[in-house]
């Protein structure tokens, strides 16, 4: 993306997602060459070094269990569960992150509970994207419960390696599952009658 003729060719762009791991020097460059609205979670390595710095270059990050809309679209956020522990890995604060998130869904009202809502998170939901065998790659099993229950029509995950998974790309039930660690480009189109 730092070539402007890379950046020509698949403009225009209406919004920047980060599901962590990335410097924020970098989320504002790609914010900023593409003239899009920025969202994104942390990581689990996203602390020290820029992180810190006393003028943030970019926008603060959607917190887990936060709500946001980005070109119209409802996106909900879940951060790496640490808490202030930094990278060590919390599956309890995974629940509350999820219960979070369930409970502002379902105060949102029911005229809003049927607008699609997509999902970023720094780790994916357990058994839909993620590496079994791997305890610290391993997904959530409590976003697994939140896909599950609200089946949001698209999931965008970090955290996993690309060479440790043979799909990017994964159905989980009727949400599609997308670890975009390193670059993805996606089109979202309206459903069909919409």
């Amino acid at each position: 993306m730092e070539i402007e003729a890379n950046r020509r060719a698949i403009a225009p762009v209406d919004g920047v997602i980060g599901c962590g791991d990335l410097d924020p020097h970098w989320l504002a460059f790609l914010a900023d060459a593409f003239g899009a609205p920025l969202v994104y979670v942390r990581g689990n390595h996203d602390h020290g070094g820029d992180w810190d710095e006393h003028d943030s270059v970019v926008p603060e990050s959607l917190g887990s269990g936060a709500v946001t809309h980005l070109a119209g679209i409802v996106i909900g956020g879940l951060e790496w569960p640490a808490g202030d522990r930094g990278n060590r890995r919390r599956p309890d604060l995974a629940w509350w992150q999820a219960l979070r998130l369930a409970l502002r869904r379902a105060r949102s009202g029911v005229g809003r509970w049927s607008e699609p809502m997509v999902v970023i998170s720094h780790a994916a939901p357990e058994g839909a994207g993620d590496v079994p065998t791997e305890l610290y790659h391993r997904g959530f099993r409590a976003y697994r419960w939140l896909l599950d229950r609200f089946r949001p029509p698209l999931w965008l995950h970090g955290h996993t390696t690309t060479a440790s998974v043979t799909d990017l790309q994964v159905a989980a039930g009727t949400t599609t599952v997308v670890n975009v660690t390193g670059a993805v480009l996606i089109e979202l189109l309206p459903p069909a009658g919409a």
